[in-house]
């Protein structure tokens, strides 16, 4: 369905991206690779996404300066098997949000269905490669325009406007990732 390559600009990374289609699920198989604060770092991450944009699984394969992690992560009904345990904190938790990659802000923005200024808060699994963290966070997204959505970490002060094409993939998302390429 679709393959492009996003620039990581603050994470100094290159994403090589694939998205396909079944007959019940996209399908996502992604590799970045950059270099951030002095930690040099590779990222090979699977995901499994129903056709209405619910993510249903993740393995995320991790090596930042030289060393190797690998979190994998499965919805059950309302809860997340992280890693082989269910986790209590991510009840209810629609969405992931993986720290170098602009992809999984296209799950709530196609999946949230928003009309032109209507805006909704959701609860993600926030997924920090190079920290090695998993935590709860509280997102919001706003539709501005017909490609245009407003984005707030509500836990902090972060902010931005991204830019996505026809298929809610990330075009721009300032100061962080650009697409650079697609096929």
């Amino acid at each position: 369905m679709k393959t492009l390559i996003w620039q990581g600009i603050a994470f100094q990374s290159l994403e090589y991206f694939n998205l396909t289609e079944d007959d019940k699920n996209f399908i996502v198989e992604s590799r970045i690779i950059g270099s951030y604060e002095g930690k040099m770092y590779t990222v090979d991450y699977q995901l499994i996404i129903d056709l209405n944009w619910n993510i249903l699984e993740f393995i995320i394969e991790s090596e930042v300066n030289t060393v190797k992690n690998k979190l994998t992560g499965r919805k059950l009904q309302d809860e997340w098997e992280i890693n082989n345990v269910i986790n209590p904190d991510f009840k209810g938790f629609p969405f992931i949000d993986i720290s170098l990659t602009p992809f999984t802000n296209t799950l709530p923005i196609n999946n949230l269905q928003l009309a032109e200024n209507d805006s909704q808060e959701i609860k993600v699994i926030y997924i920090d490669i190079l920290n090695h963290l998993v935590k709860p966070v509280i997102q919001q997204y706003t539709k501005i325009d017909k490609h245009t959505y407003h984005y707030d970490n509500l836990q902090t002060d972060f902010k931005a406007d991204i830019v996505v094409d026809e298929n809610g993939l990330v075009v721009n998302y300032p100061g962080l990732f650009e697409k650079i390429a697609e096929i």
